[in-house]
């Protein structure tokens, strides 16, 4: 497998450490997906992650742990122990680390106090202790929340300490903390990551296909990688330039090959999701959405609704466990004798197209193998797609255990839908099918 190591772009020998704390990271009742963005998003931008530690709720563990980090690390990430709860012990053993006192922060006090108001409730006062930093520490700033992030020297090792909610700690790490450490390292220059989502291409096909993009950047400065997290795969281009000017000029004729090669397999690129770029489609035509599932446990209505701007275009979701309650759901008179095929997927969508008054409507119909335990146990998929000009099918055979198809069944589904709307063919094989 082919991955972005850290040190693709820059040559800097800075040390970092990411540290994180909290009992139940430690016991592994709460996964760490935390470490796993900090150290990728490092990684991007030519940072070097030399050490990870884990950490429980304790004052005399932190206490040790922050003085060896201070003892190897340049510069350490410490993430969580940031709350207001007596098991928040961050800004504590910080202070007693670096030798000072906890001082009131009052600028950081109102904020809270404003955040707490803002939603008309009392502040409790045991968030008055999120204000309480190391004297001296420089503040970070969470303009998202409560935990107020902040910067000490320890030894010869600045520590960057940063709330455990991942969407707060998302934004302070992008905005704050990486230009800080960047600067840290003396690392020149702009860099950035441009990434392309696909469904049905595999990790080994897209590094085949891909083969020698990298050359095509004038001067160097681009890195290819991937991350394959099934039913999807991340392709990454991670760029560095003097400038902006710089680095477009690097990245724009890969970026393009990229496109190119991957071709309809790539769904969707940077922020956007297979979702929103429906839902764009369907807002470009003036068009409204319903769907019917089967085995999906209604993954695709689950995906869509919640996406901003679909409470104006999604019309409908039907969910049933077996064809002839989604047929009944839907409208269809008959159908369910008949069994799962093409056909019944797209009577089940024009159907459900009438019944709902939408524009487009999408069945995904699911046929399991007998036998769970076989090793070559799979489903059949149907998807039937109704809209005002016509009704299309597509017929799929996937093998891998329930999971996997359920998950395949849910990503087929809408991949065909946007197949569909933006006038791809539906029908193209995946690599996930079986032949």
């Amino acid at each position: 497998m082919r991955t972005l190591g850290p040190g693709n772009l820059t040559s800097t020998r800075m040390r970092i450490e990411i540290l994180c704390t909290g009992d139940e990271i430690l016991t592994g009742k709460t996964v760490n997906t935390n470490y796993g963005y900090i150290a990728t998003r490092l990684g991007e931008v030519g940072l070097t992650v030399h050490w990870g530690t884990t950490v429980g709720d304790d004052r005399g563990s932190l206490l040790a742990a922050f003085r060896q980090a201070a003892a190897r690390a340049d510069a350490v990430i410490v993430n969580g122990g940031l709350g207001p709860t007596v098991d928040d012990l961050s800004q504590e053993v910080a202070a007693e680390a670096t030798g000072v006192q906890l001082v009131l922060n009052e600028d950081w006090l109102q904020r809270i106090e404003g955040y707490y108001k803002r939603r008309n409730r009392v502040m409790p006062a045991t968030n008055r202790k999120q204000a309480m930093l190391p004297a001296g520490a420089e503040i970070i700033d969470n303009p998202i929340g409560t935990a107020c992030g902040f910067a000490v020297t320890l030894g010869s090792a600045r520590f960057f300490f940063t709330p455990g909610v991942p969407r707060e700690m998302h934004r302070m790490l992008d905005e704050q903390v990486i230009p800080r450490l960047r600067a840290l390292g003396g690392i020149q220059g702009v860099t950035r990551l441009k990434r392309f989502h696909s469904f049905g291409i595999g990790e080994s096909r897209a590094d085949e296909l891909l083969n020698g993009v990298e050359g095509l950047a004038p001067g160097g400065g681009v890195k290819l990688g991937f991350q394959s997290h099934y039913p999807q795969l991340e392709t990454k281009l991670a760029a560095r330039g003097t400038d902006p000017a710089d680095l477009e000029r690097r990245l724009a004729p890969v970026e393009a090959e990229v496109r190119r090669r991957l071709g309809n397999f790539v769904v969707a690129e940077d922020e956007q999701t297979i979702e929103s770029v429906i839902l764009a489609a369907l807002r470009a035509c003036s068009g409204s959405l319903s769907t019917a599932e089967m085995f999906t446990s209604g993954a695709i209505a689950a995906r869509i609704a919640p996406v901003a701007g679909a409470e104006t275009l999604f019309r409908r979701g039907v969910v049933a466990r077996d064809l002839r309650a989604l047929c009944e759901a839907a409208g269809v008179a008959t159908g369910a004798a008949e069994g799962v095929s093409p056909d019944t997927a797209s009577e089940v969508a024009g159907a459900l197209r009438d019944k709902s008054g939408s524009s487009h409507a999408l069945a995904v119909l699911v046929d399991l193998d007998d036998g769970a335990d076989r090793i070559d146990f799979g489903g059949t998929i149907c998807i039937g797609i109704a809209s005002r000009e016509a009704t299309v099918s597509r017929q799929s055979r996937m093998l891998g255990g329930r999971e996997w198809v359920r998950l395949g069944a849910t990503e087929l589904g809408l991949d065909a839908l946007r197949r569909r709307l933006l006038g791809l063919p539906v029908d193209e094989r995946i690599d996930f099918e079986k032949r």
